[in-house]
């Protein structure tokens, strides 16, 4: 079993927190797990990404190398595209619809959502929405690592006690909201790749 995973957005959007629960799960689970240090600007508004490579057999490098990725988790659409030339030819996209205007030169919002219907192996999805419907807003992170999680090689009792395991110390409500937003996202990825099938 491997999964290389690339994890993208703007700074202040959550990845960290996406890398930590997968990372959870996979030590828990006994998995070999690199991580590279994340690249670009961390800071709140620039551009960020990270490397997750799991393995049940030792991993040796942190970095992907293009075309080799399974899953591109992005928290922001144009981020999400920036990193295709990573994807492998049977991985999977899961993004956030929504876009994170930082440049005058953002792309046409349509066009943007036009390349992923272009995409055979895509899910965007509106996952700030979605988790305003079932938690808060700053759950947006978790809806979209729920919508991941069916393409990654663990079960919801993992996540859900990775999740339990990050955010106990907040108190059990943000445990609370963040479950849901996991399973929502979750629930929406199954649909739409089973609709996709």
């Amino acid at each position: 079993m491997k999964r290389d995973i690339i994890i993208a957005g703007v700074g202040g959007q959550g990845i960290l927190t996406i890398a930590t629960i997968i990372g959870y799960a996979s030590v828990e689970r006994g998995l070999y797990l690199k991580q590279a240090e994340v690249h670009g600007m961390s800071q709140r508004g620039g551009d960020v990404q990270s490397h997750l490579r799991i393995s049940d057999n030792p991993v040796h490098s942190d970095l992907i190398p293009e075309g080799r990725a399974d899953l591109i988790i992005s928290v922001e659409p144009m981020e999400a595209l920036r990193y295709t030339s990573f994807l492998a030819p049977d991985g999977w996209i899961i993004a956030n619809k929504k876009p994170f205007v930082n440049i005058p030169t953002y792309p046409d919002f349509d066009e943007l959502w036009g390349k992923f219907e272009d995409m055979k192996r895509s899910i965007l999805l509106d996952g700030e929405k979605l988790a305003r419907e079932v938690a808060t807003a700053r759950s947006m992170n978790i809806v979209i690592l729920g919508a991941s999680s069916p393409f990654l090689p663990f079960e919801m009792s993992e996540f859900e006690k990775a999740i339990e395991a990050i955010f106990s110390r907040k108190g059990e409500a943000i445990v609370a909201q963040n479950l849901a937003a996991f399973r929502a996202g979750r629930a929406l990825a199954e649909e739409r790749n089973l609709a996709l099938q």
